[in-house]
């Protein structure tokens, strides 16, 4: 494997989805945002109440903890009204019953929660006869109208910026995506691999019938898994170990005693998911890069550790220079950073030559078609 090709392309966009990462931030941001929001309408409504700026009181104090957990379900109800809206059923429905059910999921919800956490627990303080009807109807308008604002002013404007950066994001995946299997296949069509495996099938036809047979259902099997896979954005480390496995019979047959494969891979790991083509392109360019002989025969080492597939194989480059895109591990990194924050490990030890893929999870994506 050549180890130029772990530079990164510096143009090349990485956005990141970790989704743990990504929900602590957004958690944080909704916290801080309640925080100042129920300060700024607490002082409002004291002010208005007693011409004051401030409460010091017990009483006040626990008024604006209500507050705080008003605005803070509310940002988080609102989120939650703006995907339904946003979802496929309300998407295909008129535009006038979608704005209506939008306009009453909203203060429907900002009336409920400034009864649960506002008026409610103002009896804990006052006897309903104590109450103020005129302070508690002003009080469920304000929250009305508030409420309305912050969605229409706030929530709106965040969810339409999401869904546009969610768009670019797919619009960059696929180009990601699809740059990758253009490569893949490329470097599979180039005439020095077709040269090299039709030489090989020619001497079979004559040697071995039997076994050139098999050796032109393996070659299929490999260019039919490039068209299998092509929408896939990830595919289950068995599908990608049975592209594997045939190419690696190609590369058997054409060299024999000269290359060797010593793959360990445990059941449990097999449903785990990564690019497609990841691991066929890491075996290509180490025996690209390297050389083969039967003096000294090139062993690739195909295992995994406790979160990666692990490539790796000793350094016996070539003395003539390779052509080469230098694009193939740049290309899986740039693919790897749509789906995670894990990186993919490139170590050059000596005279080892290491790759690790990170294996996914299937349950943190909605498919393999993500």
């Amino acid at each position: 494997m050549d180890s130029r090709n772990s530079t990164i392309n510096k143009n090349t966009p990485r956005i990141k989805t970790g989704l743990k990462r990504s929900g602590l931030v957004q958690f944080f941001k909704r916290l801080g945002i309640a925080a100042v929001s129920a300060i700024l309408a607490f002082t409002v409504v004291i002010y208005l109440h007693s011409g004051t700026l401030w409460d010091f009181s017990f009483a006040g104090l626990i008024q604006l903890l209500y507050s705080f957990l008003f605005f803070f379900s509310l940002f988080w109800v609102q989120e939650k009204i703006s995907s339904i809206v946003n979802s496929t059923f309300f998407q295909s429905t008129l535009i006038f019953i979608r704005a209506f059910s939008e306009f009453f999921m909203v203060v429907v919800s900002a009336l409920l929660l400034n009864l649960l956490l506002n008026h409610l627990p103002i009896l804990i303080f006052y006897t309903p006869d104590q109450l103020d009807p005129d302070g508690l109807r002003i009080g469920y308008v304000f929250s009305a109208i508030i409420s309305l604002f912050f969605y229409y002013f706030v929530e709106r404007e965040r969810s339409k910026k999401r869904l546009q950066a969610e768009r670019l994001r797919s619009a960059r995946l696929q180009k990601e995506s699809f740059q990758a299997q253009l490569e893949s296949l490329k470097n599979q069509v180039n005439p020095h691999f077709l040269f090299n495996s039709l030489n090989v099938l020619g001497a079979l036809i004559h040697k071995n019938p039997d076994k050139a047979e098999k050796f032109v259902e393996k070659l299929s099997d490999v260019y039919r898994s490039f068209l299998d896979h092509s929408p896939q954005m990830l595919v289950p480390l068995h599908k990608e170990l049975e592209i594997v496995d045939a190419y690696m019979y190609l590369l058997d047959t054409r060299f024999e005693e000269a290359l060797r494969f010593e793959k360990i891979i445990p059941e449990e790991k097999l449903s785990l998911q990564l690019p497609p083509g990841a691991l066929q392109m890491l075996i290509e360019n180490a025996v690209k890069h390297n050389t083969a002989t039967m003096r000294k025969p090139l062993v690739i080492k195909i295992y995994t550790d406790e979160k990666n597939l692990v490539v790796s194989n000793e350094l016996q480059l070539r003395k003539e220079d390779v052509p080469s895109t230098k694009t193939g591990l740049a290309n899986i990194q740039s693919r790897y950073a749509f789906y995670t924050e894990e990186k993919v490990q490139i170590e050059k030890d000596g005279n080892q030559f290491t790759v690790k893929l990170p294996l996914l999870k299937v349950e943190t994506y909605e498919s393999s078609n993500y």
